[in-house]
């Protein structure tokens, strides 16, 4: 019989290694929402693909002497609808003008205006879309109606009477006005839904239990948290406002028929269809191209963006 007071004591021959299951990296940075995106993207061949094509019509928008020498308006009417000659690598158009020339010149127009009415309907849609969604009640119902009265109104038709009515103050000024100023209330939507997502969170509630102002915690907090869709629907707001542009333009109430666009390119091709094609197919792919460029970044960035969508790849 063993003693009660005895106590046997067993001890492992080898002490066990523990194993770093827990080791974490210090030297990386903590991850967030725009690292993950641009994680997703750098790792996608069409991303690159659109940002070198975006690339290419910005540069040509800017410099586009870096591409041509010939100037888009000097035009001669012994060279009528001639095919390619060194120099002119596309030919001329039927009033004896440089093809290739006039694409290239027509990119600085094109994107101007697209660019200006892009800004003018985020800095509109952000503003309206903010207030309504951060501050609620009764702004917001206003808001919300003046945005739907807007959204109701198709922005192309809006801009074409108004171009219509000022007819002799045509400018790039003046059509991005006219686009930009009516199509700000799908932005402002977008805006109102992302605010009333971020207003709710811990953050934002801490801001205001320590004292900060609702303005100051609107523009410190809320807004930078909720930009993220704003890009987006900038990024493709642009393509459809160069679209725009190109149709009110087509539609002879756009820009002047001297200024030189891709839309007054294409809209003063058709007369000679038959004859000279190329004078509207090349214009057209050109339009073709840039808005292909950035309907595709914008939906790839959507996409990077959201987090359901990166985990359903």
């Amino acid at each position: 019989m063993s003693d009660p007071t005895t106590h046997k004591h067993y001890v492992a021959p080898v002490e066990t290694e523990t194993i770093a299951v827990d080791a974490v990296r210090v030297s990386e940075k903590p991850s967030n929402l725009w690292r993950d995106a641009w994680r997703d993207l750098r790792r996608r061949p069409l991303f690159w693909f659109s940002v070198v094509l975006a690339a290419v019509f910005i540069l040509m928008s800017l410099w586009p002497t870096l591409f041509t020498q010939v100037s888009p308006r000097a035009c001669d009417l012994m060279y009528s609808n001639e095919g390619p000659t060194p120099g002119h690598p596309l030919g001329y158009t039927f009033q004896g003008c440089d093809i290739y020339a006039r694409v290239v010149w027509g990119a600085q127009t094109s994107l101007a205006v697209g660019l200006i009415a892009t800004v003018i309907s985020a800095v509109l849609g952000l503003i309206m879309g903010a207030l309504a969604g951060f501050y609620g009640g009764w702004l917001d119902a206003l808001l919300s109606r003046i945005g739907d009265i807007f959204f109701a109104i198709p922005y192309i038709l809006a801009a074409l009477v108004v171009m219509t009515v000022f007819s002799e103050y045509r400018s790039v000024w003046t059509l991005a006005l006219a686009i930009g100023g009516f199509s700000w209330a799908s932005t402002a939507r977008v805006v109102r839904a992302e605010v009333l997502r971020v207003r709710q969170a811990d953050f934002v509630m801490a801001s205001r239990s320590l004292g900060q102002s609702r303005s100051k915690t609107l523009l410190t907090h809320v807004i930078p948290n909720g930009i993220a869709p704003l890009l987006v629907v900038s990024t493709l707001g642009l393509a459809a406002a160069i679209v725009a542009e190109a149709t009110l333009s087509f539609l002879g109430v756009g820009l002047g028929g001297t200024v030189v666009s891709w839309g007054n390119d294409i809209s003063q091709a058709q007369a000679a269809l038959r004859i000279a094609p190329m004078s509207l197919i090349y214009p057209s792919i050109a339009l073709t191209l840039a808005v292909l460029a950035f309907v595709s970044l914008g939906e790839l960035i959507r996409d990077a963006l959201d987090p359901k969508a990166r985990a359903r790849r």
